[in-house]
């Protein structure tokens, strides 16, 4: 029996670190595992069943944007280099300041990437987002034209182009749809937390654009499965992979195969929460293209008083990191449509929640139940 690699994750305690975390320490994947995250385990809102995998010994805290942090996230205490660095730290907030992403996500990435060269480390997998394709119903592959459209991308591109040029880095990037899964607190949760208020205002679901706008998918679980499969791929040899035909550094969407649109999230919602969804239709819509900034105002304004009585009524005093707060980059009238075919064909990888559906979305809701977040 060959040992098991040792594994090291940035950003371990952010929401695919810490699955990360647990799919490896579930299924005894890894000889050694460390997280690195700013925050400590005691203020991520860590669910029980991450305590063992996440936390104690296994913990450090650290800047890994900082150069000076790089002996405190890499050393190991015998001496040895990691084998596996999964980097899925990074800024995850939406609409800040450039400079913001600039040293969170960008400075992250080229720091931990030049000192995983300098190590000699065997796999770096870079995680970074769909969002970096250029908008498109049909579903962008992994060589097609690129044209970020949120500031988390722009980054996110950025930090792709930094790492592929640092000569010895075993690179790997894996782009990703919308994760969603227990204990989400992004984009699913949102549209969650939306159709609770609305439920108890007892008002129709409105969305903007159109039902087949495209918001592609992938569950947490296939997520954690399918960074580990890639890393080890690579480890393995990298098999199948042309370089001629496919590009220096292999690249991967990671996307369920439901082709998830804004028309399959308003059914499923609807039907859950037992309300009304219907789309805006062509003049609100482009009055809302030309007035972004205060139409999201508004709808915040009209959610956000409803949530905070809900959470009161409810008695959740200490409320969770959800809300029904509205990002205006994510109210964008552009696709996130990807092809994951190629993962599949060149890794073997399968996925086990193929499409997002009704029972997945509410054990969503009750892993919020089970944290006393959800009113």
């Amino acid at each position: 029996m060959a040992e098991k690699p040792s594994v090291l994750i940035i950003g371990g305690l952010g929401y695919i670190g810490r699955f990360l975390a647990l799919y490896i320490h579930q299924n005894q994947l890894a000889s050694e595992v460390r997280l690195v995250d700013k925050v400590l385990p005691q203020l991520a809102w860590l669910p029980p069943e991450f305590e063992e995998a996440c936390a104690g010994s296994k913990f450090v805290q650290a800047d890994a944007s900082r150069e000076q942090s790089m002996n405190r996230v890499f050393d190991r205490p015998d001496g040895k280099q990691w084998d596996y660095v999964f980097n899925c730290g990074g800024e995850t907030r939406y609409s800040q300041e450039d400079e913001v992403y600039r040293l969170r996500s960008l400075a992250l990435s080229v720091a931990v990437g030049k000192e995983a060269a300098k190590r000699k480390v065997k796999v770096f997998v870079e995680l970074s987002t769909g969002m970096v394709y250029k908008s498109d119903s049909s579903p962008s592959k992994e060589q097609d034209k690129l044209k970020p459209w949120s500031k988390i991308a722009v980054f996110k591109l950025q930090a792709e182009q930094e790492l592929a040029k640092i000569e010895g880095l075993n690179l790997v990037i894996v782009r990703l749809a919308h994760v969603y899964g227990p204990y989400a607190s992004q984009w699913v949760a949102t549209a969650l937390c939306m159709a609770r208020v609305l439920k108890a205002l007892d008002e129709e679901m409105k969305w903007l654009w159109t039902r087949d706008l495209r918001t592609n998918t992938v569950h947490i679980h296939d997520v954690s499965r399918a960074l580990w499969a890639v890393a080890t791929w690579y480890d393995a040899g990298r098999k199948g992979w042309d370089e001629q035909k496919m590009g220096k550094v292999p690249t991967f969407n990671v996307v369920d195969k439901g082709s998830t649109t804004q028309g399959v999230m308003a059914d499923l919602i609807g039907q859950i929460f037992g309300i009304q969804t219907a789309f805006q239709g062509q003049i609100i819509s482009s009055f809302a293209r030309l007035n972004m900034g205060s139409v999201v105002d508004d709808v915040n304004d009209e959610l956000l008083g409803p949530w905070a009585e809900l959470l009161e009524e409810a008695g959740i005093t200490k409320p969770g990191p959800l809300s029904p707060f509205m990002e205006k980059e994510l109210l964008k009238d552009t696709d996130l449509s990807m092809d994951g075919s190629l993962l599949e064909k060149v890794v073997g990888f399968q996925y086990e929640r193929p499409k997002i559906t009704k029972e997945l979305l509410e054990e969503v809701i009750e892993s919020y139940k089970k944290m006393n977040w959800w009113p």
